[in-house]
């Protein structure tokens, strides 16, 4: 092999084999919970966060929603097994919807990075995310919206 064709491979999936990890892990974790929608109120079961894998049972890290009310999606992220946090995916630089990977959002417009509890962790973005009180009854995960 030509060097030129050596250097050009290593340096493709050097950069190449990163993305990708981080594309499928993504990709493969994005799920659109079924919501019961009240007047200020957005109900998801706990059960949303579960899924059957090769017939094994995994826990969701976070799970999405998607309202008419709102323009973009929230993510419910479980923070522990009680715990949970809601944020809009929405950039607060120029309002590109956000990705969810790797425990925090990113703004593919202009790599902006948040934490998953919506504080900017990398600008351009200076404010934090809009996010939501978040309470539990019973089985049901509540995101008060206003």
């Amino acid at each position: 092999m030509e060097r030129r064709k050596f250097i050009k491979s290593c340096c493709t999936a050097g950069i190449g084999i990163p993305f990708m990890g981080t594309m499928l892990l993504s990709c493969e974790s994005l799920y659109y919970a079924k919501v019961s929608v009240q007047t200020n109120k957005i109900l998801v079961s706990k059960s949303e966060f579960v899924k059957i894998k090769d017939g094994k049972t995994v826990p969701r890290k976070f799970v999405l929603i998607k309202t008419e009310k709102l323009n973009f999606p929230i993510c419910v992220y479980r923070i522990e097994e009680n715990k949970y946090v809601s944020s809009l995916l929405m950039c607060t630089h120029q309002k590109c919807e956000l990705n969810v990977a790797a425990g925090q959002y990113s703004c593919p417009c202009h790599g902006s990075e948040f934490s998953i509890n919506g504080k900017v962790l990398e600008g351009p973005a200076e404010n934090n995310l809009v996010t939501y009180k978040t309470t539990i009854e019973n089985e049901q995960i509540i995101v008060h919206i206003p």
